[in-house]
């Protein structure tokens, strides 16, 4: 039987991903240095009604809270034993939501990277990283989840790892990686490399692309990149919510939810498919999105002038793949 997540993609040309996770967290009382992954136990409601306001805004898929439920990750907090179980309840509370829609809403499991370095520079070997990572997809899978989301990856051999142990839990999957470092990820990968690489997979993803890194425009530029492969995989946009700032002792994204509709249809019309938000994404910049993205008719793709005019510059010159002309950061044009 076809996954729900490839079913949708036959029927629609743009679907929604969710928002924040964290932040949206934080901002229900999670304390910095909290494993958000406890409140799956500890506060179910609480993660419910994190779900829910994604499904509220008009979101068709979002994703569980499980980013950090990996053993290596949990074991900062000395959980690293209840990795599975942890997974397993973050898409049970996700299925609660899903199944009570009243429409197709896909529950998508979250692994986030394990944080630890491959070896040689690093401990981390291939066949412990497949072990951590099938553990939590096993768990995702017992809770329902639809599909597994790996996100934030920096690594080539992390997103390979992944990918063979989501073959082992017999699991559709989606992953994106996060450019974060002028253009590249941490690990240096380029927009171009990672869909090499992803379409030489043996276990690809339904559908791959960029989450988090530096800004709205630098992710968009990331697409591009993408797109100029000639890839026909869907391609993921998970931008964050503007620019941190550190204001009155926190963290505070200066995205509107008029910029972040301009970045939906943005993406949309750079190529993407699955357009989310990441850091900062609340449900006010979800229903701006989803407003955008229904009302708005599609456009030509957009040049990285119309890019940096609508969302702000690059926080680098180029990304890695060839020569850039558009301005690094620039003053971000206000509305409003």
């Amino acid at each position: 039987m076809t996954d729900a997540l490839s079913r949708l993609l036959q029927s629609r040309d743009w679907l929604m991903a969710d928002g924040a996770t964290g932040t949206n967290l934080f901002n229900m009382g999670l304390s910095s240095g909290d494993a958000p992954e406890l409140w799956n136990e500890d506060h179910p409601d609480r993660i419910r009604q994190l779900y829910k306001s994604a499904v509220d805004a008009g979101s068709d898929i979002f994703l569980t809270n499980s980013f950090g439920g990996n053993a290596s990750r949990l074991k900062l907090h000395g959980a690293e034993k209840r990795a599975r179980d942890l997974s397993r309840i973050s898409a049970e509370l996700g299925r609660d939501i899903a199944d009570a829609a009243g429409r197709t809403v896909v529950v998508a499991g979250s692994v986030g990277p394990t944080g630890e370095i491959f070896a040689p520079m690093g401990q981390l070997t291939h066949a412990v990283a497949v072990e951590i990572f099938h553990e939590q997809a096993e768990g995702l899978k017992e809770g329902g989840a639809d599909v597994l989301w790996l996100e934030t990856i920096s690594a080539p051999e992390e997103y390979k790892a992944a990918a063979e142990a989501f073959a082992l839990a017999d699991m559709p999957w989606c992953g994106t990686m996060s450019f974060d470092t002028a253009g590249r990820t941490m690990m240096g990968v380029t927009s171009a490399q990672m869909v090499d690489m992803v379409e030489k997979l043996p276990n690809p993803p339904i559908a791959f692309g960029a989450n988090c890194g530096v800004g709205a425009s630098d992710l968009l530029r990331t697409v591009l990149g993408f797109v100029a492969q000639g890839t026909e995989r869907p391609i993921i946009a998970k931008g964050n919510a503007g620019i941190p700032k550190y204001h009155d002792g926190h963290i505070h994204y200066d995205g509107t939810p008029e910029l972040m509709a301009d970045y939906a249809v943005l993406a949309r019309d750079a190529g993407a498919t699955i357009i989310g938000g990441c850091c900062g994404t609340m449900p006010d910049h979800l229903a701006a999105m989803h407003e955008a993205l229904s009302t708005r008719p599609r456009g030509p793709r957009p040049t990285l002038e119309q890019i940096t005019n609508a969302l702000g510059g690059f926080s680098s010159a180029s990304d890695g793949t060839g020569a850039d002309s558009a301005p690094a950061r620039r003053p971000r044009r206000r509305k409003g």
